[in-house]
């Protein structure tokens, strides 16, 4: 089988990644349409094709993974990369003509089966029997778990254009583990990770589970060498002082009320750390519970005293032009948990704006 040939098999068009027979089906065509610039469900196939196709000479490409099954509280992140996609329409109504005059390339979405996580985690019997359903006829041991989809995915992409930059809609934060992985294996600089967020993830297992929202950074940071390059920023729920987690592991912490009380200072902190360890590009993986739930309330965990929207803008900034960005994510929007009236519409813009800003920083670096 060729790249092209798995690609499209193991992915959806965009915004179809969530499995849907009725309830939800009519509104998720409609997007589709929208996305694609098309008037029915055929063409809508014929356009995903076409996009696969542009990879080699595109600068960026996107993927959504809208899978929560790798939460750990509520879940509700599986819509992120649907109403995230339909709130860029909505802000930018030439949304696909800015894509493509900037060569990025929209791929579609990992297909998730919900009760599934990574193929690791999965016996031969059951995955025998999902892909049977998932790929009838095909002999190939093609993944069938959302984050081992994403991983292959995102190698066949590098593959043919090693220097993508990635950017992705998750999801909840599990989903930022494949694409470092593959990362990991595509890029030959010295890149970073700069993860805000109000946990730490940073779990070796989490009741056995090796890959999950909670042990994802710690994964993450094995393969950077545990040497400073994953950074976190806005952290404030932790069962564990900034002391611990970096003198165990060698992560580097700037904690939320460190960023409230001296912004500039703080900021000017992080890039230099970036700096002295020898950082060339960053990865900007964006937990949306990294931002105050004031701002940001839609999501699986907010918490209280968190990092502002425009703080956070002005470092996507400035990790674009002092540093450079090699991608990043937007990760945990959860549209049906608002705590507030009107929550949900004000976390998705807010998150909408995250991942463009983040586009135009990392291709402008």
């Amino acid at each position: 089988m060729d790249w092209r040939t798995e690609l499209s098999t193991i992915l959806r068009p965009a915004a179809g990644g969530v499995h849907l027979v009725s309830t939800g089906r009519a509104a998720q065509q409609r997007l589709q349409k929208q996305l694609y610039g098309v008037d029915d469900d055929a063409k809508v196939k014929t356009e995903f094709l076409a996009r696969i196709d542009k990879l080699a000479g595109a600068r960026g490409v996107i993927l959504g993974i809208p899978s929560d099954v790798g939460a750990g509280f509520v879940r509700g992140a599986n819509l992120g990369p649907q109403v995230i996609r339909a709130e860029l329409l909505k802000m930018f109504p030439d949304w696909q003509a800015r894509l493509d005059a900037a060569k990025i390339v929209d791929i579609g979405d990992v297909f998730v089966v919900p009760q599934l996580l990574h193929d690791d985690m999965l016996s031969e019997s059951q995955k025998t029997a999902t892909r049977q359903a998932l790929y009838p006829g095909i002999s190939e041991a093609l993944p069938i778990s959302p984050l081992s989809i994403a991983e292959r995915a995102l190698d066949l992409a590098f593959a043919q254009n090693p220097n993508l930059a990635p950017f992705v809609i998750g999801g909840d934060h599990s989903t930022a583990w494949p694409v470092v992985s593959a990362l990991s294996r595509a890029r030959k600089d010295r890149w970073a990770i700069v993860q805000p967020d109000a946990h730490t993830d940073l779990l070796e297992h989490r009741l056995g589970v090796k890959y999950c929202f909670a042990t994802w950074s710690f994964h993450a940071n094995e393969l950077l060498g545990r040497d400073g390059r994953l950074v976190q920023v806005g952290t404030r729920a932790s069962g564990r002082d900034r002391t611990h987690w970096e003198s165990t592991l060698g992560v580097r912490q700037f904690w939320a009320a460190d960023c409230l009380a001296k912004p500039e200072e703080t900021m000017d902190a992080l890039i230099a750390h970036l700096k002295s360890v020898g950082a060339t590009s960053v990865y900007f993986s964006n937990d949306i519970d990294g931002t105050d739930e004031a701002f940001a309330d839609a999501t699986g965990t907010p918490e209280p005293w968190g990092l502002e929207p425009e703080w956070l803008m002005k470092l996507i900034r400035r990790l674009g032009s002092e540093v450079g960005l090699c991608g990043g994510d937007i990760m945990e929007v959860a549209p049906p948990l608002r705590q507030i009236p009107r929550g949900a519409h004000k976390t998705t813009i807010l998150a909408a704006r995250y991942f463009h800003a983040l586009i135009t920083s990392t291709l402008t670096s």
